[in-house]
């Protein structure tokens, strides 16, 4: 644990005043046994000296005294039996020691009762006065019990305080692993409200995010490679075609072509890789429709259309971007490479022949599920990008299969 940290600033915080605590505890109790012993000679000395005055002057104890010391509590006894069972007794504890000349002075202490004990030496005589009214107040026992609680509540604090900050340690090296890009966080799903655990789920979503603005990035790249890759063909086929008027409007569409594309990227990467909503209004579905095939660049017998002329209220550049995906797709996994357009009500279809997907639909709303699948007939960074702009869009695309045909289906959510 490093010096700097806040788990040993902690730590020693807590070393430091339970040592303090200790210091104290240890002052009041010598204060309490102090004052203890006090209380011990302040009552019981003045009775002894009575007995002593009262012995040294008759040579025992009158029953007038023995009387007189009844009616202040105090029970006489010169029984060798029963001072041989107090002094012998293993539970006797000696509370107060004195000696006078060649007298012994004790109170003696057996289970909460308390007695005077004199002997003088050479066994001349040997008394024992039972207190009736012990009222001897222990303060060792109440600071005792207040130290007890005193340190119960600094453990119990200092663990509760340390269990909340440790996870600030995992956090360090959860950060030291997203900055070698590792985004999968674990740990940090927590239904605690304080500020560590706020912290650590923020940290979690924000390591989320960056995560999916990573993979946007490489699907950025990926789809700049595969959407530029037809209009540069088309454009190297036009290099070497004779020069005439067609053929440059051809390659000036190819460029014109390009000039979109790049447009396209932008809001593919602003899409995915932003959390702005996008501002929407309302477009014919005819309109959308043409504005994809015109950057499919798609000749009239690969497309057949049969809709209604909806009315959609989205972005037109990336709904258009959507449709030119579902498009492409339908064309380049179809034996005919023909795709055909209708409405189902408020539904889109977009119908192809071909074999039905392998995987479910879900799994292709993963990006790269096609590449890590090594399948032709896989239709994975499109979906990917058509499942973002739908879902941002209020939309959701749908999937069957029959007779042959393969049908993807643009529904509104509120229709699901």
């Amino acid at each position: 644990m490093r010096r700097d940290s806040i788990l040993f600033t902690l730590t020693i915080t807590f070393v430091i005043t339970l040592i303090l605590l200790a210091i104290s505890f240890l002052i009041l109790m010598g204060h309490a046994i102090e004052e203890r012993d006090h209380h011990i000679k302040k009552k019981y000395s003045p009775v002894a000296r009575m007995v002593l005055r009262e012995y040294f002057e008759n040579h025992k104890a009158t029953q007038p005294f023995i009387n007189a010391m009844d009616e202040i509590g105090f029970t006489y006894s010169e029984d060798k039996k029963e001072i041989s069972a107090l002094k012998y007794n293993p539970k006797t504890k000696v509370e107060f020691e004195r000696f006078y000349r060649d007298i012994l002075f004790r109170v003696l202490q057996l289970k909460g009762e308390y007695y005077i004990y004199l002997k003088q030496e050479n066994n001349r005589f040997e008394i024992i006065l039972k207190d009736t009214q012990a009222e001897i107040r222990n303060g060792r026992v109440y600071i005792m019990a207040v130290f007890t609680l005193l340190l119960i509540g600094m453990c119990f604090a200092y663990l509760t305080t340390y269990r909340k900050i440790y996870p600030l340690k995992q956090l360090k090296e959860k950060v030291m692993n997203l900055a070698e890009e590792n985004f999968d966080i674990q740990g940090c799903d927590t239904n605690k409200n304080d500020e560590v655990s706020a912290l650590a789920r923020e940290f979690k979503k924000a390591a989320q995010r960056l995560k999916e603005i990573k993979e946007s990035r490489n699907v950025f790249i990926r789809n700049i490679m595969h959407e530029l890759k037809t209009p540069i063909t088309k454009g190297k086929f036009l290099t070497q075609l004779p020069h005439d008027e067609q053929n440059d409007e051809k390659m000036k569409n190819v460029f014109n072509r390009l000039e979109s594309l790049i447009n396209e990227f932008s809001s593919i990467e602003e899409l995915i890789s932003s959390s702005k909503h996008f501002e929407k209004s309302y477009y014919y579905l005819n309109d959308i429709v043409d504005n994809a095939v015109d950057i499919l660049m798609l000749e009239e017998d690969e497309i057949k259309c049969e809709f209604e002329n909806l009315k959609l209220h989205v972005n037109f550049k990336l709904m258009t971007l959507a449709v030119k995906n579902l498009i492409d797709n339908a064309i380049k996994y179809s034996p005919n490479k023909q795709v055909c357009i209708k409405t189902q009500g408020q539904e889109i279809v977009f119908e192809n022949e071909g074999e039905p997907l392998k995987y479910d639909l879900t799994n292709y709303f993963e990006p790269f599920f096609a590449n890590e699948q090594k399948n032709k007939q896989s239709f994975g960074l499109g979906l990917y990008i058509v499942h973002s702009i739908l879902n941002a869009s209020d939309y959701s695309l749908k999937y069957n299969h029959e007779n042959g045909i393969n049908q993807f289906k643009i529904v509104q959510k509120e229709h699901v």
